[in-house]
């Protein structure tokens, strides 16, 4: 059982649709994470992960308060993933020193954000400019 619940049984979705996944560490968690993910954000966020796994050899990946998050395995996280009712929302930990820096910004001045709408395409190779960029920056300790 996972909190309460049977494992056989699908994770809850937490308001906004955001998948409900057990902490763990490694690309398991994620996994399960991406596939318990409602509609359209199942398929943006599989995407997602792809990118950032070819992006960064090796990367580091978990999944801490119900969110993915990439990182450098000893030098922090870099990038998180979360649903919303509207969108999946990239949280890129030193986004406002990417250049340029995502187009949402944070009450956090370091944090920088890319919301992802249905149907909307992906800028893969900003995605991976800026996936590169933050893996290579200092990573956030959680």
């Amino acid at each position: 059982m996972i909190r309460g619940r049977r494992m056989t049984e699908p994770p809850r979705l937490l308001s906004g649709g955001n998948p409900q996944i057990a902490k763990g560490q490694g690309d398991a968690p994620v996994q399960a994470w991406i596939a318990a993910a409602p509609g359209w954000k199942r398929a943006v966020s599989a995407r997602l992960d792809a990118l950032v796994t070819a992006a960064v050899p090796g990367v580091a990946k978990a999944v801490k308060w119900n969110s993915p998050l990439y990182g450098r395995a000893g030098e922090g996280w870099f990038l998180g993933l979360h649903c919303f009712d509207r969108y999946v929302k990239l949280a890129f930990f030193n986004g406002a020193a990417l250049d340029p820096p995502p187009p949402t910004a944070s009450k956090q001045a370091k944090v920088r954000y890319l919301h992802i709408h249905e149907g909307e395409a992906l800028d893969e190779a900003q995605l991976t400019d800026w996936i590169r960029q933050a893996a290579a920056l200092p990573g956030e300790r959680m």
